[in-house]
């Protein structure tokens, strides 16, 4: 059983992420091994946490993994650790729109048997916090908000103000946070910048958020609150069981000299393939689950920066490039020219490429006018229009990644715009909001805007890893 807390707020910007990282940091200098999670499909948020906790950030998504898979997800992130704290999204009951609690944080916290914690802004209010609490803790009986930490108080006697109405609620006040300056990370068009561009600024904000909440809030009540909760039934998630039960075909087992060996000792030429995956601050948005269940499948997953690296890894046999913000980097990227050729050879000669998002703008002839790999046929450029939501999608084409007919769930966030939108082969036909088809299949190229959570699919990284090695 891994002790764990649920962190959740009436709206967005009442101060999830900076209490929930604060937590982290504060439980961890403390000397806990704390495992850090993220409702829902942000991906710049965990990287905060891993910062603050020193153990990947993982996401909890019940839409884009279902609701089943929440559990076991979780038990994987939070094996070994003393405790774990997931921060929410939106409102505690705000989830997929137009679908009820599906993907909510109050879904996640019921699915994990969690107590939540409720991060309210009382800027703005005194006695009515009371009402607020009250309707919060008993729209949903299964719900259980087991205290509140109030953000943003004016005053000691605002405080006092506050703490008294809530003593009627019946629900404990854990912490007060003073009305300041917000310690965090600045923002620009897709929220906060990630902690890969700014890696020592970030790290002097963790330290500062870890102060301010090691102040004002009970750590010791806290704690005791997230060893309350009770022991989680079922399987925890394995990459490798998960990529054996989805096998195309199986593949020989591997020894630690990379080859293979048939049942007769027997070595063959055959080494595990080398998938590299782009990293660095253009390209820092990836699950942890993608490379490990391509490890499991049999490759030797190796990361690239391609801001700084010329040249992709050694003996490259596949390229993963997931999302980021290539936009903001485009001149250093288009000055690369060296990797940009390397990734278009390697795409042209029929290797599986798969690009999601950023990686799909980085695939197009030119970013904002600046020159890109020219693998698609395609020109990207900065919008004013925020693109947002989750999605319904089947494959259309056949790919790299997925059989005609695989239906996965995704998730769109960009203002960028590529043009056209979907090549002569699309990669995936979307039913919501509005049906349409999207991304680009061509040759070993599997190119979209879509995000997806190969946890929910394990087979497309059996797949990718096959189709390295035919």
């Amino acid at each position: 059983m891994v002790a764990r807390l649920v962190v959740a707020a009436p709206s967005s910007g009442s101060g999830k992420t900076t209490v929930a990282t604060g937590l982290m940091a504060a439980f961890s200098a403390a000397g806990l091994a704390v495992s850090p999670h993220k409702v829902g499909p942000d991906y710049i948020d965990p990287g905060y946490h891993a910062l603050a906790t020193g153990r990947v950030g993982r996401n909890l998504d019940a839409y884009l993994c279902g609701p089943e898979m929440v559990p076991p997800l979780f038990a994987h992130g939070a094996r070994g650790c003393d405790l774990a704290v997931v921060e929410g999204v939106m409102g505690l009951y705000d989830g997929a729109s137009g679908q009820g609690e599906l993907a909510s944080t109050a879904q996640v916290s019921k699915l994990l048997r969690a107590p939540v914690v409720l991060v309210v802004d009382a800027s703005s209010q005194s006695r009515s916090v009371a009402a607020l609490v009250h309707g919060f803790a008993s729209w949903d009986p299964e719900v259980r908000i087991g205290g509140v930490i109030l953000n943003k108080v004016g005053s000691a006697r605002h405080e006092e103000l506050l703490r008294e109405a809530l003593d009627e609620s019946g629900v404990p006040v854990l912490g007060a946070l003073p009305r300041v300056r917000e310690v965090g990370a600045p923002s620009r068009h897709l929220g906060l910048v990630p902690v890969a561009e700014r890696r020592a600024e970030a790290v002097e904000s963790v330290a500062a958020l870890a102060s301010r909440v090691r102040e004002g809030c009970d750590l010791d009540g806290l704690l005791a609150l997230a060893r309350s909760a009770p022991a989680l039934s079922g399987d925890t998630w394995d990459p490798v069981a998960a990529t054996e039960d989805h096998r195309l075909r199986r593949v020989r087992p591997q020894t630690p000299d990379g080859l293979d060996r048939s049942p007769d000792g027997l070595e063959s030429e055959r080494r595990k393939p080398v998938v590299a995956i782009a990293g660095g601050a253009a390209f820092s948005f990836s699950y942890a689950e993608h490379a490990e269940l391509l490890t499991a499948a049999g490759a030797d997953v190796v990361t690239f920066d391609p801001l700084h690296d010329e040249q992709l890894p050694d003996g490259t046999a596949g390229l993963v490039i997931g999302g980021g913000f290539p936009e903001v980097y485009a001149p250093e990227l288009s000055a690369n020219e060296p990797l940009r050729k390397a990734v278009a050879e390697l795409a042209l000669s029929g290797a599986p490429v798969a690009a999601e998002c950023a990686g799909l703008l980085y695939l197009t002839r030119e970013l904002d006018g600046k020159p890109m790999c020219g693998v698609l046929d395609a020109r990207a450029r900065m919008s004013e229009r925020l693109t947002l939501g989750y999605r319904e999608a089947v494959a259309v084409s056949d790919s790299v990644l997925a059989a005609v007919g695989t239906r996965m769930r995704g998730h769109e966030f960009h203002r960028t715009v590529v043009e056209p939108g979907a090549g002569a082969a699309p990669a995936w036909g979307l039913h919501a909001p509005e049906r349409r088809v999207e991304g680009f299949v061509q040759q070993g190229v599997h190119a979209s805007y879509l995000h997806t959570h190969w946890a929910a699919e394990p087979g497309i990284a059996r797949r990718f890893v096959e189709r390295c090695t035919a």
